[in-house]
């Protein structure tokens, strides 16, 4: 068994077998939490048995010192207590529960969403003359218009996912399969943005290297230009790619659109009591609610 040195060694090295094996994803949030630890450390490399309730409770207050908010904090911290953890599992320490007196649960956030009218604004704005907006503007609409397609999916999409009737993809987040019947409005987008090598739309391209590099570019340029489009429009809310998915599951529920059927279209499957009468639902059922929500604009 390998003798790691230190707590953030350890980090680095289960973040690139969690790569190796191809959880790029879960990787990143190790990666992203072992810097900050790094941060705060200042160059100090605390082995397992440094890892204390005083040093964590210090690390917090640093944490909240630059104004994250508690779920950033707890989550850098729960990242941290799993790796902790590990390495209690392989003997490198013995239990001491570092963790007890630091926030590590969740809190409720306030939702973010926008209202009809606001969709129709961001809609109807002229952006011809500023490409790289009206791109981020149209996969905020597409997002919207599928069902609140997470960004991820928008950028991994292939044409050969599209039927010509129904777009079916696989949700990165939970590998569930998602089935969408295509409206006209979507067609409009891609017949706008047309994508390259395969990609449906133009977040990803063939020539550029790296996806998971391209995709995490794309979502914060994505973000960017969703800020200035909030600012022009002087909306109250920040547009963000997830307001775009929030927002449709809103007017959804405003539209008496039963909470079981939004669940299933946005393709959710955290609540287990929810998923055993959700597979009641036909997908008919769910695209008619969908084109019921579109006909709003």
């Amino acid at each position: 068994m390998p003798n790691y040195p230190d707590f953030l060694s350890f980090i680095d090295a289960y973040a690139r077998r969690l790569a190796r094996s191809g959880n790029a994803r879960t990787s990143e949030t190790y990666l992203s939490a072992g810097r900050s630890f790094k941060e705060f450390l200042c160059g100090a490399r605390p082995t397992f048995s440094q890892i204390t309730g005083r040093l964590m409770e210090s690390y917090e207050l640093w944490l909240h010192g630059r104004k994250l908010t508690r779920n950033t904090s707890s989550f850098y911290m729960r990242i941290l207590r799993a790796a902790y953890n590990r390495g209690v599992e392989r003997g490198y320490t013995r239990q001491r529960d570092p963790f007890r007196h630091v926030y590590t649960g969740v809190d409720r956030t306030r939702k973010r969403a926008v209202t009809l009218p606001v969709i129709k604004k961001i809609k109807a704005m002229d952006l011809i003359e500023k490409p790289g907006l009206e791109l981020s503007r149209d996969l905020f609409l597409f997002s919207f218009y599928t069902r609140g397609m997470s960004f991820i999916d928008m950028a991994y999409l292939r044409k050969s996912d599209f039927d010509g009737e129904f777009l079916r993809y696989r949700r990165k987040k939970t590998g569930q399969s998602i089935s969408i019947r295509w409206e006209p409005c979507m067609q409009e987008i891609v017949d706008r943005h047309p994508g390259s090598g395969g990609w449906l739309l133009p977040i990803l391209s063939p020539t550029g290297g790296d996806l998971r590099r391209q995709y995490q570019a794309a979502i914060v340029r994505e973000n960017h230009h969703l800020g200035i489009i909030s600012k022009q429009l002087g909306l109250p809310v920040e547009l963000t790619t997830y307001v775009a998915r929030h927002s449709w599951a809103s007017l959804a529920y405003s539209q008496d659109i039963p909470v079981s059927v939004i669940s299933e279209a946005m393709g959710h499957t955290s609540e287990k009591t929810t998923r055993i009468y959700l597979s009641s639902i036909g997908n008919s059922k769910i695209d008619k609610a969908n084109q019921q929500i579109l006909k709003l604009l």
